[in-house]
């Protein structure tokens, strides 16, 4: 209950019925700070779907090197069937042994992360480190679910 500090007429102290929203504050104040500490520790998985990409295209390559990795987990360096032992070998006659030249890597959209990041260290481990992910550029329709596009 709240009492009025005014100078009162009848020598009596007058009731208030006011909130005091002081206490209201506080609480407040204790809660943001506790859930703004607390947000960055709640993190949630979330499932991703990676293959579509809108960033801006950027030029080809006069002969681009494409490796791509089959649903099957077989290799391709263009169209040609390529073991894996074999890679670095292909590669290195394939670029005239340019280590530097980038190598475009396209992956299937049923292999795993774990089975395209073992080809990404086949082709480090030969040396190459320039590598490109190949995506299918989003125009903006949604495509149908199970609707084979082209990258």
């Amino acid at each position: 209950m709240a009492v009025s500090l005014k100078d009162p007429q009848d020598g009596d102290l007058a009731e208030v019925s006011e909130i005091n929203v002081t206490p209201f504050i506080d609480v407040i104040l204790v809660l943001l700070i506790i859930f703004m500490v607390a947000a960055p520790l709640s993190t949630v998985d979330v499932a991703v779907d990676l293959p579509v990409s809108n960033a801006q295209p950027q030029p080809r390559p006069e002969k681009p090197v494409f490796l791509t990795v089959k649903g099957d987990l077989s290799l391709a360096l263009g169209n040609d069937p390529v073991p894996r032992e074999a890679l670095q070998s292909v590669l290195d006659h394939q670029t005239s042994s340019d280590r530097e030249q980038r190598v475009f890597l396209r992956a299937d959209g049923t292999v795993a992360y774990r089975e395209l990041m073992e080809v990404m260290n086949l082709l480090r481990n030969a040396g190459y480190l320039k590598i490109a992910l190949v995506g299918i550029e989003d125009t903006g329709q949604a495509a149908a679910p199970g609707a084979g596009a082209k990258p």
